[in-house]
């Protein structure tokens, strides 16, 4: 007759406590956040922060360039064609001229974030 062999289950390391990530503010964490602190209905909030980027989207294609007071600005850029290389092969390309959009961060926004350095 042959044993069995039960093997016992080896003991789990305990686990560590991991970190946990901060919570991201995702659309509607910010229009919850904006409605309690501003006595308005999440509707009201909503709307408004569809109209505000519909307004800035507008400004930046009419004007090239659209500012949202203490928070930045949307600057529409021309970038030049410019050789490039393809990763898989090696290959020189050429990638061509093209218009993109950036964001550049107000001073009192980055300063709030991240306070300068004291000399």
């Amino acid at each position: 007759m042959a044993k069995k062999v039960v093997k016992k289950a080896a003991k789990a390391a305990p686990k560590k406590a991991a970190k946990a990530a901060p919570a991201k503010l995702t659309q509607a964490g910010l229009i919850t956040k904006l409605a309690e602190a501003n006595d308005l209905s999440k509707a009201q909030v909503k709307t408004l922060l569809e109209s505000l980027a519909e307004m800035v989207v507008k400004e930046t294609k009419k004007n090239g360039v659209a500012i949202v007071p203490g928070f930045g600005r949307l600057v529409k850029s021309a970038r030049k064609a410019r050789k490039g290389r393809n990763p898989a092969t090696g290959e020189t390309i050429r990638i061509p001229a093209k218009t993109v959009v950036k964001f550049r961060v107000a001073k009192a926004c980055k300063d709030a974030v991240v306070p300068p350095r004291k000399k």
